[in-house]
């Protein structure tokens, strides 16, 4: 039976996009697991589901027992593979063992890496670390090999293979009472009106960082975060055709996806890299200046499920 087909020549396709079953793993387009020349050794994978190291805060008491808590820190994950390469014919033995060189050689930037057990796929940012692959006896005779590869995730967090968005405008004014033709039961209040709050729900147990856009024309946009009112604000008036990006994972704030504009948060506005989705449901409130107030404004919150 041919294998099934993986692809090279890329490293930027969609987490899991290759994965079909249950027990496969996609690394910079190539595919290891059930069905490829790149069978997982029955030792399996190690450091995928590990609870990462930790740095603590904590703060030891010097006239008592113990110590003052602090905060925790996740660690880098390091994920461990052991690989068995094995083509299914002795001929093919060297177009294998070159394309899982070819995927495990050193690259400077973070690649996904995922991978799909009893139905789920999670996948993280990673970067080859370690690569070991002995020509052996058994490789020399038959083309066969076992490998291991090891990655170093920068970020621990286990994400979902979808994105989710949510989107709301701004808070619209209701119409009010109809007093044309005098009040009757029942009082006619007005249509319902967009309130301008979204709720953002991250399945996962880890805080999730989302990637915010402010789409205009609306000046001073902000988002709130209502269960705890931690905020971010921009002195920075959108045209019609503007997008004001804040990816709260890598700290930045840009306009049109080319210039920053981090400098424009004002005081009330907390560190961009503290706005997170906590587990479960977030309730957030877009608002700009009362003055500014105009319809067509929106914002979209993006974001993966995270998980340790």
């Amino acid at each position: 039976m041919a294998p099934t087909p993986t692809q090279m020549n890329t490293g930027t396709e969609p987490p899991g996009s290759l994965i079909t079953r249950d027990g496969q793993i996609q690394w910079a387009g190539l595919l290891f697991g059930p069905g490829t020349d790149y069978e997982i050794d029955s030792g399996g994978l190690t450091g995928w589901a590990d609870l990462p190291g930790l740095d603590s805060g904590d703060v030891l008491r010097p006239d008592q027992h113990g110590a003052w808590p602090g905060a925790l820190w996740a660690q880098a994950r390091t994920v461990t593979a052991p690989v068995w390469l094995l083509p299914d014919r002795p001929e093919r033995a060297a177009e294998v063992a070159r394309r899982f060189r070819a995927a495990t050689a050193v690259h400077g930037d973070e690649r996904w890496l995922a991978v799909r057990l009893h139905g789920e796929t999670l996948a993280v940012r990673a970067r080859v670390n370690q690569r070991a692959m002995p020509h052996d006896r058994m490789f020399v005779t038959r083309g066969a090999a076992k490998a291991t590869v090891q990655w170093v995730c920068a970020d621990p967090r286990r994400f979902s293979i979808e994105e989710r968005t949510a989107t709301t405008g701004l808070p619209r004014r209701e119409a009010g009472l109809d007093w044309g033709g005098g009040l009757t039961w029942p009082l006619a209040w007005g249509g319902s009106s967009a309130n301008g709050v979204l709720t953002a729900v991250n399945a996962g147990d880890a805080p999730a960082t989302p990637v915010i856009e402010f789409r205009g024309p609306v000046r001073r946009p902000s988002l709130t975060r209502l269960g705890d009112d931690l905020r971010l604000e921009y002195d920075i008036a959108l045209g019609p055709q503007d997008v004001l990006t804040v990816d709260t994972g890598a700290g930045t704030v840009t306009l049109n996806g080319t210039t920053s504009r981090l400098h424009t948060a004002t005081a009330r506005s907390s560190p961009e890299q503290l706005f997170q989705l906590e587990p479960g449901e977030s309730s957030l409130a877009f608002r700009c200046d009362p003055d500014a107030v105009n319809t067509e404004a929106q914002v979209s919150v993006t974001w993966r499920d995270a998980s340790w």
